[in-house]
């Protein structure tokens, strides 16, 4: 007669951590430093009709949701994580970090 696998049984985590994070509540990031992420900054949104959308041509100017020196959202694979204002280095853009969303912000926007 064959035997039969034994049923598995799927992982759980320890019921101190319902996330599964070890009990003493460090983790181990290291697995994960040479993961690449996207960074994106936006600076602002338009909502606009098809019709609207193909008037569009060289010099049209759309207007965007957000003032002028209003800080910009920073994305890291299309989440926000800060908000900062675009600086210039060595003929570059960059971003000045001004806020950081907190963790509990960051988890609640996961949804």
């Amino acid at each position: 007669m064959p035997s039969q696998p034994a049923p598995e049984t799927p992982a759980t985590p320890s019921p101190a951590d319902p996330r599964g994070t070890p009990a003493g509540g460090e983790v181990d990031v290291g697995a994960i430093l040479d993961v690449t992420v996207t960074m994106s900054l936006e600076i602002g949104r338009a909502r606009l009709t098809i019709g609207e959308l193909l008037q569009l041509g060289p010099g049209s100017i759309v207007e965007l949701d957000r003032a002028a020196g209003e800080p910009l959202d920073v994305l890291l694979n299309g989440r926000l994580v800060a908000r900062g204002e675009v600086v210039v280095t060595d003929d570059r853009f960059g971003i000045r970090l001004l806020d950081i969303v907190s963790r509990s912000d960051r988890l609640q926007n996961l949804g």
